[in-house]
């Protein structure tokens, strides 16, 4: 009987791990975080609500402080992302080029990440940014080069552009000429979808193993 009552709890407790939400941390800045926006419109609601219209069964977690570069993404890295957290979205690199940093700095910060995260056994997606082209071509090559080498390298999903479609349309950025508003949120949720959909399933993969 006793062997029956702790197989019982252990098959619930699997399950119970199977079913649960898949837990995705966006972790990022501002363009995370949804500065000017009311939270129900911020990037992770608006993901969460395209991934459940999907039939996914998710959970999406606000982790963006506006102003972050990527090493102070890294400062709160362990306490940011919790126990429990299945996938990450990382979302920085673009106050690192606003303020002219080093590329290599920016790269050393997000390998990193992504490596601490890796080790954790959490799935990871990395949005990646442009720099803006008044930087100089040299420091745009070097910054643009970051996001897809370190893809390839840690064998990690990548979104190339975060702001695809957004950047550069008025009609879609608040008045100060670099957030997006509700309707360029939508925006890059419509593109970044696909690969969060991929996020969900090797989390969900991950998972079962």
């Amino acid at each position: 009987m006793a062997v029956l009552a702790l197989f019982t709890f252990a098959s619930g407790r699997a399950e119970g791990a199977e079913t649960r939400p898949v837990r995705i941390v966006a972790f990022g800045d501002s363009l995370t975080a949804g500065y000017g926006l009311p939270a129900s419109a911020a990037f992770p609601a608006r993901l969460e609500a395209a991934l459940k219209a999907k039939g996914l069964d998710v959970r999406v977690e606000n982790a963006g402080v506006s102003g972050e570069t990527s090493s102070q993404g890294l400062a709160r890295l362990d306490w940011s992302i919790g126990a429990g957290a299945d996938a990450v979205i990382v979302e920085l690199g673009a106050n690192d080029m606003l303020r002219g940093l080093p590329p290599e700095t920016t790269r050393k910060a997000l390998a990193e990440i992504v490596q601490r995260l890796k080790a954790r056994g959490i799935t990871v997606l990395l949005a990646g940014m442009r720099a803006a082209p008044n930087l100089g071509k040299p420091y745009q090559d070097a910054f643009d080069r970051i996001f897809p080498e370190l893809a390839a390298a840690h064998g990690v999903l990548l979104y190339p552009f975060f702001l695809d479609g957004v950047a550069g349309q008025s009609a879609l950025i608040q008045p100060d000429g670099l957030h997006p508003n509700a309707e360029g949120v939508q925006r890059i949720v419509t593109g970044i979808l696909p690969k969060a959909e991929e996020l969900v399933a090797q989390a969900q993969a991950a998972r079962g193993r």
